[in-house]
């Protein structure tokens, strides 16, 4: 869930609240959901204020942002396996683990990255912003590829 909370806040769906707490619901939300405002973004359809959060709801950007919350949750409990028993995945040694936490950290570049570019105040070109257009389709890849990867070598007897 914090990671979903992450994706929503950098792609500009979550933000702080103003107190009071309202709903506000779209004209023909079916119609305004399959709108597409960017690169994997799409049109919210709602608008919660609930006190401290505020939270515009688009089911296709909220059903993403599950989606690589639940790789990148896969990929972190592999990870842990690996670390852990590193025999039934097929690992020599614990360190070896850790590697296969790489695609899940680098995945939150995938939200994160332009975010942080606004943070750090860099001066980003367009070329860089298509950049990063692209890191969500390449974090998905990375992230089932290593499930794939790793799973497969996952022996259930050894755990």
């Amino acid at each position: 869930m914090g990671y979903l909370a992450v994706y929503l806040f950098a792609i500009g769906h979550l933000a702080s609240g103003n107190g009071q707490t309202s709903l506000l619901i779209v004209e023909d939300p079916i119609a305004r959901a399959n709108q597409p405002v960017g690169t994997l973004t799409w049109e919210p359809v709602a608008r919660l204020d609930f006190w401290i959060i505020t939270l515009l709801i688009s089911p296709l950007n909220v059903f993403l942002g599950l989606g690589l919350a639940l790789l990148v949750g896969l990929n972190l409990s592999v990870t842990y396996l690996a670390w852990t028993q590193p025999k039934a995945c097929g690992l020599k040694t614990t360190s070896s683990g850790i590697v296969a936490a790489f695609p899940a950290l680098l995945s939150g570049a995938a939200c994160c990255g332009p975010v942080l570019l606004i943070v750090l105040g860099i001066q980003a070109s367009g070329v860089l912003l298509t950049v990063f257009s692209a890191l969500v389709p390449l974090a998905v890849v990375l992230l089932v590829g290593s499930l794939l990867f790793v799973g497969r070598k996952v022996d259930p007897t050894l755990l």
